[in-house]
């Protein structure tokens, strides 16, 4: 297990890049702690998986440094760098049994077979596939093969880091939730730092402990699954974040007070910094509630998700949805929308503008 330190990495796959646009990592500085779990999150396109290459050394960086505790480990091979990876697709050897695949990594390494077993079997126990140890791999379920390509990764005591690339991906819907539990059982029993890397909110937020929220090669948050919920600091992760995702609204500034349209709108807290730029209001449908007074609009659609209600509204032609328990409106009927202030805030040009209350007390 180790300490990995990404500083001022960028990556272009351009041999002589001009522009920022050329970059697929535009400037990457992170510090992932001995034993943490994190997760790399983003859309198709974002950066994660070449950041995922450069970690595990199969991408040079083309600019910036990799540590591992402190060891710059930028230009050694993977081989070098003591990593596991469990890819998208089980990677294990259909041949042979669920034994032998899981003491494959200890056996290459020259591991006598008393610890060989020792290991397999406690990996074996934490996996719950005891009882599948003598069955050759091509006879297993595809949740089981991940699993054994999971225990791959576990079974050696001696990696600086475990690194997971989509795993989840090719596993039935029913199953996810089952591997996903499975999975934080399993970090909290090895202590190993582990990267997630997955465009699958659910998967990230269940998983991790901290959440890298990427877009276009660039960083824009770092946090808790309660902290990127709660307080994006751009709007990309209150929409990518969240089902529905953050209501944005575009506004006009006068006297310091958000406008939408002809209604001042209360925020948070006051601004702080430069409000020059695109300004808008970013409220989670969570909480925005229907009320007799407030901004009017109207109900144009209703969605009923089993735990709570989705109204979506039309407000001067903006779309605002409200999650709200009981009976809905009707689609069709006049509203009226309040939001609640400590939870609404003013982001300029995407970045978060305003400061909560009890921070500017």
């Amino acid at each position: 297990m180790a300490k990995i330190t990404l500083s001022t990495l960028r990556h272009s796959y351009y041999p002589n890049p001009k522009s920022d646009s050329e970059y697929a990592l535009k400037e990457v500085d992170l510090d992932w702690t001995d034993g943490g779990a994190y997760a790399l999150l983003g859309p198709s396109g974002c950066g994660k998986s070449t950041l995922l290459n450069i970690i595990s050394g199969l991408l040079v960086p083309s600019e910036g440094k990799i540590l591992f505790d402190g060891k710059d480990v930028t230009h050694l091979p993977p081989d070098q760098r003591n990593i596991a990876q469990v890819f998208q697709f089980p990677v294990i050897y259909d041949t042979m049994t669920v034994y032998d695949n899981l003491a494959f990594p200890l056996r290459n390494r020259g591991r006598d077979e008393d610890t060989v077993r020792e290991r397999v079997m406690a990996i074996a126990e934490m996996l719950e596939v005891t009882d599948m140890l003598n069955t050759r791999a091509a006879g297993l379920s595809p949740d089981n093969k991940q699993k054994i390509s999971m225990g791959r990764g576990l079974v050696r005591e001696d990696v600086n880091v475990v690194m997971f690339d989509e795993p989840l991906t090719v596993i039935d819907p029913h199953l996810k939730w089952k591997l996903r539990s499975k999975l934080k059982e399993l970090h909290q029993r090895v202590k190993a730092t582990m990267i997630y890397v997955t465009h699958d909110q659910t998967e990230a937020l269940t998983f991790a402990d901290q959440v890298v929220v990427m877009q276009l090669g660039e960083v824009v948050q770092i946090g808790t699954p309660v902290e990127l919920f709660e307080r994006p600091a751009h709007t990309f992760v209150g929409h990518f974040i969240g089902s529905p995702g953050m209501n944005i609204l575009p506004c006009t500034l006068q006297n310091s007070v958000a406008m939408f349209g002809d209604q001042p709108v209360a925020l948070e807290g006051p601004i702080h910094g430069s409000a020059n730029g695109t300004t808008e209001i970013g409220v989670r449908p969570e909480f925005v509630s229907l009320s007799t007074a407030g901004l009017p609009a109207t109900v144009t659609k209703v969605s009923d998700v089993g735990r709570h209600i989705v109204v979506e509204c039309n407000a001067q032609g903006t779309k605002i949805n409200a999650v709200i328990e009981g009976t809905p409106p009707a689609k069709g009927d006049a509203v009226h929308l309040q939001f609640r202030q400590d939870q609404t805030r003013l982001y300029v040009d995407g970045w978060l503008a305003t400061t909560a209350q009890e921070a500017a007390a």
